[in-house]
């Protein structure tokens, strides 16, 4: 007999029957997306939404969307009828933006009814189970300074030049508004909303002001630095007195984005947040918006951040660079250098792919 071919024989038998004594290997448990308390993946949608819109975001895995909300004072019925018909379709509305009180902003006579009218609008949400409102706080938006740049392969990018609009002149319909006398009709007014959203359970987020330029058409910028930022949050201590925490717009302001994020979270105050990047040549007033996956934010630091502290509400993966093929599908993106559908599915890509790296991390 070949000694060898015993050998052999011995030892894979003696391999056979290791193998047999060990326990079975169980199956992975399956996962349910999104993860519970991780960011929820949301993307904008018109109030008008079809079955194809929603199959469309539900292939890549996203079932939560916002946009903006009906003219106040919002009711039951106007939030319900759209809150009701997205269900259906499987999409929640995480996320509404309430405008139409710009007499608050401005210090007009008209600023008593407004306010009344968004405490209407407070209840409403409270009522339907829409958790989450998002404003500005803006006395002008100076957008007349962003411009396309072309970027790696000839995607478009959106860039912003303080230059080309800083001397623009005041608006004859807006005026002139010191940053005093914003900080002190925001304190009025967080006063008056904040009371009553914390009764409806709805929380308020302002998104700070983007561009965050100093001077907009005379007026200066409430919301322009991290300094500002805390100063608000301060004016009334509350997690329903919360901000859109947007890790590009931080980044314009020459700030540390996951920093930032970590003074807000340690507050409660992160109420909706967006998930961009950006390359700054000089802060507040010169910078590009680039694609997700470049740029000078550490885009992986900030999700670390988010998913540590348990961040639960929705996550935007915005402004999405114009590629070739949204254009050939005749985009329409108010940004110029802005894309579509299939540049918000590489956004969204991305992001998950961040969170579920994150989890492991």
């Amino acid at each position: 007999m070949d000694s060898s071919l015993t050998r052999r024989q011995m030892m894979q038998a003696a391999g056979v029957s290791a193998t047999a004594a060990l326990p079975a290997a169980s199956a992975p448990a399956p996962v349910t997306w999104p993860v519970k308390g991780t960011p929820k993946i949301c993307l904008g949608a018109q109030p008008a939404l079809d079955e194809a819109g929603a199959r469309r975001l539900k292939q890549v895995g996203v079932d939560y969307v916002l946009m903006g909300g009906p003219r106040m004072p919002w009711t039951e019925e106007s939030l319900n009828e759209r809150l009701v018909r997205f269900k259906a379709m499987g999409i929640t509305i995480c996320n509404m933006m309430i405008g139409g009180f710009n007499d608050v902003i401005w210090g007009r006579p008209g600023a008593g009814k407004q306010i009344e009218d968004f405490i209407a609008s407070i209840r409403a949400a409270g009522k339907v189970g829409l958790p989450v409102i998002e404003y500005n706080f803006y006395a002008y938006r100076l957008t007349e300074g962003y411009k396309e740049e072309i970027g790696r392969a000839g995607a478009g990018y959106t860039a912003y030049d303080y230059e080309i609009s800083k001397n623009l002149p005041p608006l004859p319909n807006v005026g002139v508004h010191t940053r005093a006398d914003q900080l002190k009709r925001a304190e009025g007014f967080l006063k008056a909303v904040i009371p009553e959203a914390e009764k409806a359970n709805v929380r308020l987020a302002l998104h700070p002001n983007d561009p965050p330029v100093p001077v907009s058409r005379g007026s200066e910028q409430l919301m322009a630095t991290f300094d500002h930022w805390k100063q608000y949050i301060n004016l009334v201590k509350s997690p329903f007195n919360g901000m859109t925490y947007d890790c590009g717009v931080s980044r314009e302001l020459g700030e540390d984005p996951v920093a930032i994020c970590r003074w807000l979270g340690e507050r409660d105050c992160i109420n909706h947040a967006h998930y961009r990047n950006v390359i700054v040549r000089k802060p507040y007033v010169d910078y590009t918006e680039v694609f997700i996956d470049e740029g000078q934010v550490n885009m992986f630091a900030v999700m670390k951040e988010l998913v540590r502290q348990k961040y639960p509400r929705g996550l935007y993966p915005e402004h999405p660079r114009a590629l070739d093929v949204d254009r050939e599908r005749t985009i329409r993106n108010s940004y110029p250098g802005g894309g579509g559908h299939v540049a918000e599915v590489y956004n969204v890509a991305y992001t998950k792919a961040m969170i579920q790296a994150a989890l492991s991390a």
